[in-house]
């Protein structure tokens, strides 16, 4: 069987959609479990938009923008406190247009994600505090 990367199946086909790896997204996306939807991107990319994106060393990644810039965005997971600044419109492959949970599909215009993004987002700085305590807290745990 080939292997196709990322890019040439959005080439291919136009859309993607696989199962995503790790935890940076949740709890909105979970892993190996949600299908996400991507698609090629129209023009340049807004607030709250879901890009996947390629970084400089290769890694493909799936964060949210937080702010657009004249010339990069600044993204960040909905489960990480550190913000990636620096990605460009040469990074960005394609962006996300909806998900599959459990059989449902959701679109990234529905009325109910376009809340969860808001009230998420709006709660950037407690949730921030919330996963550092936790991260300190395993970290004492383990001396």
């Amino acid at each position: 069987m080939n292997k196709s990367t990322f890019e040439a199946e959005l080439e291919k086909h136009g859309k993607l959609i696989y199962t995503n790896v790790g935890d940076s997204m949740m709890p909105l996306l979970r892993e190996r479990r949600d299908l996400l939807i991507i698609e090629r991107p129209r023009g340049r990319l807004k607030k709250y938009d879901v890009p996947l994106y390629k970084r400089d060393s290769g890694q493909y990644v799936l964060h949210r923008i937080i702010k657009v810039r004249r010339d990069d965005y600044v993204l960040c997971g909905d489960n990480r406190c550190c913000r990636e600044y620096g990605i460009t419109d040469r990074h960005i492959i394609g962006v996300l247009t909806g998900f599959v949970r459990d059989g449902r599909t959701y679109s990234v215009t529905d009325p109910g994600y376009r809340v969860y993004v808001r009230v998420w987002c709006g709660l950037y700085y407690p949730r921030m505090l919330l996963l550092k305590a936790k991260a300190f807290l395993r970290h004492a745990k383990k001396k």
